[in-house]
C-alpha cells in the first residue's frame, strides 16, 4: 500500500514541477512553450515566412539562450537523437539572420533520426509547398510520459510529436511516434 501511495504522490507532483519551470517565449519567428524541467519544448507555433528561401545553413550550429535551462550539445552526442528543428530552418531561410534564429535550443527537440530525416522532413517540405500558395500556420506539440526517459546529459526524451497545419480555412493533424519511422510516408500519420 505504501508504494502505491508514494507513486501517486510523485505523479501528482510532476505536473506542478513542470508548470513551475515552464515559460512562454515569443520570438519574431516562433512562439515556444518551454519546460526547463524537461529541457525540451512543449509547444512551438510558427507561420512559414520563406517557402522559397535559399539562405545557406553551412557553419550554423545550435545555441543556448541566456537565462533558460535548455538542452545542449551534450544531450545529442553519440546517440540516435537528432537536434530536430520544430520551426524548420528551411521555412525561415529568407536570409542568414532569420535562418540563424531557428538554431536556438528553444526550437530543438530530441527527435529520432529516422523520424527527423524521414517523414518529418517530408512533411516540412509539403508545408513549404502549401506556403507558396497560402498562408500556412503550424502548431507542434511535444508529448512526454509522466516519468520520461532522459539522455545521460539530462534532457527528457519525447514519446511523440503532433503537428497541426492550418491554411485556407482547413486544418490537418498528424501524430508521429518518436521512433525509427524512416521509409514511411508522412501522410500515413494523419
Amino acid at each position: 500500500k505504501r508504494k502505491k501511495m508514494k507513486k501517486t504522490l510523485i505523479l501528482l507532483l510532476f505536473p506542478l514541477s513542470l508548470l513551475s519551470q515552464t515559460q512562454t517565449i515569443v520570438t519574431d519567428i516562433f512562439t515556444v512553450e518551454y519546460s526547463e524541467f524537461l529541457e525540451q519544448p512543449l509547444r512551438v507555433e510558427y507561420t512559414i515566412e520563406c517557402p522559397n528561401g535559399n539562405a545557406k545553413r553551412s557553419g550554423l550550429d545550435f545555441y543556448k539562450v541566456e537565462g533558460i535551462n535548455t538542452s545542449d550539445v551534450n544531450d545529442y552526442k553519440n546517440n540516435i537523437w537528432d537536434r530536430g528543428h520544430l520551426a524548420p530552418a528551411a521555412a525561415f531561410s529568407c536570409d542568414r539572420e532569420t535562418l540563424t534564429k531557428t538554431f536556438s535550443y528553444l526550437n530543438c527537440a530530441l527527435q529520432h533520426e529516422g523520424l527527423n530525416r524521414g517523414p518529418w522532413k517530408e512533411l516540412e517540405r509539403f508545408e513549404r509547398d502549401l506556403a507558396k500558395i497560402f498562408e500556412v500556420k503550424v502548431i507542434v506539440e511535444i508529448a512526454f510520459t509522466s516519468e520520461p526517459l532522459r539522455v545521460p546529459a539530462g534532457a527528457a526524451i519525447p514519446i511523440g510529436f503532433s503537428k497541426t497545419i492550418m491554411f485556407d480555412g482547413k486544418q490537418y493533424k498528424f501524430y508521429f511516434p518518436n521512433t525509427d519511422v524512416a521509409g514511411q510516408d508522412w501522410f500515413n500519420f494523419s
